[in-house]
């Protein structure tokens, strides 16, 4: 069986690393190839993930770099034919929500190869965020969805998918969170300067990267003044992504501690010895619900709301994110989670059986 996966953002390394390694587990032969478009494409933001996720380097780099969403998309599908064309494989897999996602499964579509989404079912139902296109329009393209949720599945049923497509399989983002966490480097071992001297449960940890935050400077500087009065109490750690550093050159952000994007283990290490996490990332919100890590996720809405229920997950507007975090402080718990169903470390193994099992394939 010939398959071909293919990431293009830090997330969809984190996703698909533990699935490769299922599949090489597999007792079937499984020729894997892992094509790598580019999408985030500086040492930071996705050499160093390789390594650390023990992801043996991309088979096929076809260096898209930034662009518009169109320009993105359509540099992918380009690519993604060439390789399906050279490949020839029996199933494309593709992974969460970036343009990378949607132009994958569209051209496997259109070259009429089975693909399989890796998270499938969230939905924020915020048509006005790219990601929520990408979801949608994978879902439906796709021949196998692997939701992470129980509410995922149903998104999918109440969208009228066929049951037999929908795999209710687990979160494969804990898979890899619960391998790595052996190996996070403590605190004082961090390479940064920045970052040494932190001390555990008392430190913020902030990352931001959404258009809606980071790309208007009056939204982001808001942000950056609801927090100056926690830099009393705590430093604020905040990994800048690099179009954020250029944005944050005119605004007020001297309370912060700003370093460079950080790889896989070391940014584990920070989430899961920090007092409260601040962010508008999707993965990170479930991050911390495992963990258990009260997490503030400045967004009017998430398509991860099983971490509100059952989590440790709050949304918060930029001007709220005070007395939220005031909230929080007062608290003397750490943060409560409940265990989630396949939220185990399985998740891969599980979307690896249905795989091998070749039952897609009729």
């Amino acid at each position: 069986m010939n398959v071909t996966h293919v990431v293009g953002a830090r997330p969809n390394f984190v996703k698909i690393a533990p699935v490769i390694s299922a599949l090489n587990e597999a007792k079937e032969d499984v020729n894997q190839v892992l094509v790598h478009t580019g999408q985030h494409y500086d040492q930071n933001m996705s050499g160093i993930f390789f390594k650390d996720l023990n992801l043996n380097q991309a088979d096929e780099y076809l260096g898209i770099g930034p662009g518009t969403h169109a320009e993105q998309t359509s540099s992918v599908m380009l690519g993604c034919e060439r390789m399906f064309e050279k490949y020839q494989p029996d199933l494309v897999v593709v992974v969460g929500d970036v343009n990378s996602t949607l132009a994958a499964a569209l051209t496997a579509a259109k070259m009429q190869i089975k693909s399989a989404h890796v998270e499938s079912g969230l939905r924020s139902y915020d048509r006005s965020m790219p990601e929520e296109h990408n979801r949608v329009i994978t879902d439906h393209l796709s021949d196998i969805l692997f939701t992470p949720s129980a509410d995922a599945s149903r998104n999918l049923h109440q969208e009228g998918i066929e049951k037999h497509r929908i795999h209710f399989v687990g979160n494969v983002m804990i898979d890899s969170l619960i391998n790595q966490l052996p190996y996070r480097p403590e605190l004082n071992d961090f390479k940064m300067p920045a970052l040494r001297g932190l001390q555990k449960n008392k430190y913020a940890l902030l990352t931001l990267h959404r258009p809606s935050n980071v790309d208007n400077p009056s939204v982001l500087s808001k942000i950056c003044r609801e927090l100056k009065f926690l830099y009393d109490e705590m430093p604020i750690v905040f990994p800048a992504h690099p179009r954020t550093r250029i944005q944050l050159k005119n605004i007020d952000a001297q309370h912060l501690t700003i370093c460079e994007p950080l790889g896989y283990r070391e940014f584990l290490s920070l989430e899961s010895h920090a007092r409260l996490v601040i962010t508008d990332s999707g993965g990170i919100q479930e991050e911390t619900t495992f963990l258990g890590i009260p997490c503030i996720t400045v967004r009017k809405n998430t398509e991860r709301p099983i971490t509100i229920t059952e989590g440790t997950n709050v949304l918060s507007d930029p001007e709220n994110l005070s007395g939220l975090i005031r909230n929080i402080l007062s608290n003397n718990d750490s943060g409560k989670t409940n265990a989630l169903k396949y939220w185990d470390g399985k998740a891969a193994t599980r979307i690896a059986e249905i795989i091998v099992s070749r039952e897609w394939m009729n």
